[in-house]
């Protein structure tokens, strides 16, 4: 369609429209990209302390307006929490190194060490693990650790000893040790002042009498065969420190809790969330000083849990950069800028299309009426063209009266005007035959 006959409002509310469509569209991609990714991370643990962890840390990611948020899905307990990662209910957990499966799993961050603690109440006789013999030993979370229990078992061959484990609740502990079902206790937990409290409460406090700290002698070649866990050197006075217990450094078992992503996450979502993370670690240290222990995994490619690419990234430096990621775009912008300005001077020019003519597109105009003459083949159609010529001449004559066009010009436009009627003359005599015998055949039908 010509733009000459739509009216001038149709063509703005054209152009308006295509212009709102394409910032519309616009401003939804933007948003698409801007919007954080908010990710599912199951949690659970026996005393809670794993959901205020990430509850916190979600938080902190919301205030900082971080590409990546948390929502938190609360399981039983950490077995509960890499069985829900496993079946890929989720996309991160809160796991133990030593629980679960774990083949999909790949590290992010530690978010703490547990220390596997074996403690005899004050006056045990027992000193070391030979001391077990024909004794049961009370495991608090017993199906989280049940790992670790055959881990003892086997390395220290304890069946044949007769030493019992036993499942026994964190509430019922202390009950168990009074009633002497128990004559040992084994618990695995962070190092923190929380869980040292936690099982001080477990025996009398007395002054001249200590909890027994057993050693486990064997940690290192336990933790040659299984790389969940590592042998780890219990300072000296962790437990108290007047008489400090231990008395001297403690050999035991150490694994890990971490923040484990799943394989088919992308890179650039892990280094975001990586970031992310340990932005709000640093901002939430003094609200909760057991996030000192969120560190980066182990990087090696022999690691237990393997980190994620991602996170690696983030880790050794080698994001990409500013340039890597947007060198594309910055090479394009120019051409999108060019055709933008294209397509804003193609739809100043339809607005402007029935604005006045200059001389030379005066001309253009009537010389290409001249070929719809010739084929023009309805006495209306010339009439449309004759008032099209008469609104043409019209609208130069005033140009010219304000000076704003020369006098040969109008000219000029008068002579092709005149050969044009006369083109108009010649197509009419034309068309009357036809006319009159189309009359005809009409009146004899």
């Amino acid at each position: 369609m010509n733009p000459m006959r739509l009216p001038t409002w149709l063509r703005i509310a054209l152009v308006a429209g295509v212009f709102l469509l394409v910032a519309g569209a616009g401003f939804l991609g933007y948003r698409w990209y801007t919007k954080p990714t908010t990710l599912t991370v199951a949690v659970g643990s026996l005393d809670g302390e794993a959901s205020r962890l990430v509850t916190a840390i979600a938080r902190k990611l919301t205030q900082l307006n971080a590409p990546v948020r948390f929502n938190m899905v609360e399981t039983g307990s950490v077995l509960d929490a890499a069985t829900a990662f496993s079946s890929g209910k989720v996309d991160l957990a809160i796991v133990r190194g030593d629980v679960g499966d774990l083949s999909q799993a790949q590290a992010v961050v530690v978010v703490a060490h547990a220390v596997a603690l074996l403690v005899a109440p004050p006056g045990s006789p027992i000193s070391d693990i030979a001391g077990l013999k024909r004794v049961t030993v009370g495991v608090v979370g017993g199906d989280v650790n049940r790992k670790i229990v055959k881990e003892l078992s086997d390395e220290y061959d304890l069946p044949r000893a007769n030493v019992i484990f036993k499942n026994v609740a964190p509430a019922d502990a202390r009950k168990a040790l009074e009633a002497k079902e128990v004559r040992a206790i084994l618990i695995v937990v962070p190092l923190a002042e929380k869980y040292l409290t936690l099982i001080r409460s477990l025996f009398p406090q007395n002054t001249k009498m200590s909890p027994v700290l057993i050693p486990i002698e064997q940690a290192g070649a336990i933790a040659g065969r299984d790389r969940a866990y590592e042998s780890y050197e219990v300072p000296k006075g962790t437990l108290r420190g007047a008489p400090p217990v231990p008395a001297e450094d403690l050999t035991t078992l150490r694994t890990s809790f971490y923040l484990v992503a799943q394989k088919k996450l992308s890179n650039d979502l892990i280094t975001d969330l990586t970031q992310s993370v340990m932005n709000a670690r640093r901002d939430l240290l003094t609200e909760l000083p057991i996030l000192a222990q969120v560190t980066a995994p182990d990087t090696d490619a022999d690691a237990h849990l393997p980190v994620h690419p991602g996170a690696a990234a983030f880790y050794n430096g080698t994001q990409e950069s500013f340039l890597d990621k947007w060198g594309n775009i910055i090479f394009l912008a120019p051409m999108i800028a060019g055709g933008l300005v294209s397509v804003l001077a193609a739809a100043w020019k339809f607005l402007r299309a029935d604005g006045p003519q200059t001389r030379e597109q005066a001309l253009d105009a009537l010389y290409a009426l001249g070929r719809r003459i010739r084929v023009s083949g309805k006495e209306a159609e010339l009439d449309e063209i004759e008032r099209e010529i008469d609104r043409i001449l019209q609208t130069q004559r005033l140009k010219a009266a304000a000076g704003e066009d020369e006098t040969r010009d109008v000219t000029a436009l008068n002579v092709a005007a005149h050969r044009l009627e006369n083109l108009i003359h010649d197509r009419r005599l034309v068309l009357a035959p036809q006319q009159g015998g189309k009359a005809r055949e009409q009146v004899r039908g």
